[in-house]
């Protein structure tokens, strides 16, 4: 059984209009995937779609309490690190830039070691009327198909560094 992110109250699933969870095994140790992770302004190396990220608060990589700018679906988002065990577990919580409606997202990374190397589960709520019109309307299912890229390509880099650590 594999742990998942731990919700504050009010972004639990159970009261969030849109939700997704996406998991993957990488044959990597968890130590590769977390690297990979907290390198945010790196993402786009294994996911293009994140090519506009940029940590605002001086650290070199993710850690907690890190603001940080991104551009998801042609949106300016600022997340900021809510909760981070090293190795571990990362989530941040997100607001859109202008938006008006206060709508928010949260998302949470969960790192589990196994034999082969390590479990990766990413899950996302996400609440308001922006995030109900651009993923709920516009692309019904387009949170899940965008993490579970996300996640196919952090295990495809993790799998291909801890080759080369190997060789």
């Amino acid at each position: 059984m594999y742990n998942h992110v731990i919700w504050p109250e009010q972004y639990d699933p159970k009261i969030s209009p849109i939700y997704a969870l996406n998991d993957v095994d990488v044959n990597a140790p968890s130590e590769v995937v977390w690297r990979l992770l907290v390198d945010a302004e790196n993402w786009s190396s294994y996911f293009p779609a994140e090519n506009q990220v940029k940590i605002l608060t001086g650290e070199p990589e993710l850690a907690l309490g890190t603001k940080f700018s991104r551009v998801t679906i042609g949106f300016l988002m600022f997340p900021i690190v809510t909760e981070y065990v090293l190795g571990r577990r990362l989530a941040w919580s997100t607001t859109i830039d202008g938006d008006e409606t206060g709508s928010t997202a949260y998302h949470g990374w969960v790192i589990t070691p196994t034999d082969n190397g390590c479990h990766v589960l990413s899950e996302e709520t996400q609440q308001g009327p922006f995030f109900l019109e651009e993923l709920g309307h516009k692309s019904p299912g387009g949170l899940y198909r965008y993490h579970q890229e996300w996640v196919e390509g952090l295990k495809r880099a993790a799998e291909a560094e801890a080759a080369r650590w190997k060789g």
